[in-house]
C-alpha cells in the first residue's frame, strides 16, 4: 500500500512538531512537507500533489479557507482537513462548503489519525462532541 502523502500547514511551529510526532506513529502516513502560510501551502500543493492537506484556518498571507479554494484549483485530487481551534457552526459550514473536513485542535490527539483515514477512504467524518459524552446523572 502506498503511504498517504500529507502536507501540514500551520504557522505555529510547536503545533506542527506535535502533529508530525503523532503521525509518525502510523507507518502508512508520510509527511511530504510543511508550510507556515496559506500562499505557500497552495504553491506546495501544486508541486507536491499530496493526498491530504492538514490546514489551519487562521494563517498569514492567505487564510485557510482561501487557501483551500485555491488548492482545489491547483490540485483537485488533494483532500483537505482543517485543524483549527475554531469550531463554531459557521466554521463547520464553511469547511463543508469547500469540501473539507474539520478536526478541532483540542480533539486532535484523540481523533486525528482516525479522521485522516476516514477522509482518505471517503467515509463520513461528521460527529458531534456531545454524542461521545455520557448524559448527566439525575
Amino acid at each position: 500500500m502506498e503511504p498517504v502523502r500529507i502536507l501540514i500547514v500551520d504557522d505555529f511551529e510547536p503545533w506542527r512538531r506535535a502533529i508530525c510526532s503523532a503521525l509518525a506513529e502510523d507507518a502508512n502516513l508520510e509527511i511530504v512537507g510543511e508550510s507556515t502560510d496559506g500562499l505557500d501551502a497552495v504553491q506546495k500543493c501544486e508541486v507536491l500533489r499530496p493526498h491530504l492537506v492538514l490546514l489551519d484556518i487562521q494563517l498569514p498571507k492567505l487564510s485557510g479557507f482561501a487557501a483551500a479554494a485555491r488548492i482545489r484549483e491547483v490540485s483537485p485530487e488533494t483532500k483537505i482537513l482543517f485543524l483549527s481551534s475554531y469550531h463554531s457552526s459557521e466554521v463547520m459550514l464553511h469547511a463543508l462548503k469547500v469540501g473539507a473536513g474539520l478536526v478541532v485542535k483540542a480533539d486532535a490527539a484523540r481523533d486525528l489519525v482516525a479522521v485522516i483515514w476516514a477522509v482518505i477512504r471517503d467515509e463520513p467524518i461528521l460527529r458531534f462532541r456531545y454524542l461521545d459524552e455520557k448524559p448527566p446523572k439525575s
